[in-house]
């Protein structure tokens, strides 16, 4: 982890220092990072070109397996957008000094689960007994974060854990061959494999009950929202035009799948627990001093409510506002 927070700053502190200098090709494209196995209406914004067309650039898509790596490859100058960044890893960027701003929500959905290999028999109810034991996590990601909420509603000491920090298809394998015990996953198809040899350590209900939930967000360098506003907003534009538009019929369903690299009953059961704010409920909630993207990040350890601080917006603002949002 100090390897990672070390390079973490010295990215940060270069991009800084040379003005983000990869933005220069803004003006005839924009690179915009996402994952596979996570579908969204606006993939078929991404597939019939739209975002090409309202924003008179080339939109150049970058599959990336987690939030951090989306993160390292803003801080290279090489996206300038990224969409459904996880708020852990966006967090984890800005504690670090990353010159990262938040921009809209994307998606908000149900806590990764956490899949304890079935032969264990291991459950909420004995959720003791995973002391001891090796779990796969991608670390500070949102699964992260929701394997550390989950631990700590069930009063499992971490620190008694060997964690191995596994991107979510690796973590599957893991847990199927035995390498691991649990391995805590995102992503539709890694999460059916995860399945298929494990069973989730907390119920959808029990996380509800815990208050455990997740959300992830539409980053952007800051030097690329101050130097193509209008751009930033066109791209939200098109995202909440094709969230309008989600139906879940067959066809749009089949034409996500086929995006996001799975088959189509596995994108259909995935979707179904996912919610896309509109751009009026994220203005009213999500963004501002009280709004649930502060209060998210500060359980994520991000402080922006210090006494005696008489800037709390302008702190917020820095690094998450609505200005894009139309």
């Amino acid at each position: 982890m100090k390897k990672f927070t070390t390079r973490y700053i010295a990215a940060a502190a270069s991009l800084a220092m040379a003005g983000m200098a990869g933005t220069a090709h803004a003006a005839d494209s924009v690179n915009v990072a996402f994952f596979l196995e996570w579908a969204t209406p606006n993939q078929i914004a991404k597939v019939d070109k739209a975002y090409d067309d309202a924003m008179g650039v080339d939109v150049n898509w970058t599959d990336f397996s987690t939030g951090v790596q989306m993160t390292e490859a803003m801080l290279a100058g090489d996206i300038d957008i990224a969409y459904s960044q996880g708020l852990a890893p966006f967090v984890t960027a800005i504690q670090q000094g990353a010159p990262l701003k938040m921009v809209s929500i994307a998606v908000v959905y149900e806590a990764n689960d956490c899949f304890v290999a079935s032969s264990l028999g291991i459950n909420s109810s004995n959720a003791s007994e995973l002391e001891g034991k090796t779990v796969a996590v991608p670390l500070n990601t949102m699964a992260d974060f929701s394997f550390r909420k989950q631990m700590a509603a069930l009063d499992v000491d971490i620190d008694t854990m060997t964690i191995v920090d596994q991107a979510p298809p690796d973590g599957a394998v893991s847990l199927a061959d035995g390498s691991v015990d649990m391995a805590c996953i995102f992503g539709g198809a890694s999460a059916k494999a995860a399945g298929e040899v494990g069973s989730p350590i907390m119920s959808t209900q029990e996380k509800t009950d815990a208050g455990i939930g997740s959300f992830d967000v539409v980053s952007v360098t800051e030097s690329f929202a101050n130097e193509n506003p209008d751009l930033v907003r066109s791209f939200l534009e098109v995202t909440h035009e094709a969230n309008a538009a989600w139906t879940a019929s067959d066809e749009q369903i089949a034409k996500v799948a086929a995006d996001a690299g799975m088959d189509v009953a596995t994108t259909r059961n995935q979707m179904a627990g996912f919610v896309f704010p509109t751009a009026e409920d994220q203005t009213s909630n999500f963004f501002g001093k009280d709004g649930t993207a502060a209060a998210a990040a500060e359980s994520l350890g991000l402080v922006f409510k210090k006494p005696g601080a008489w800037n709390v917006d302008e702190k917020i603002a820095k690094v998450m506002t609505g200005e894009f949002i139309e």
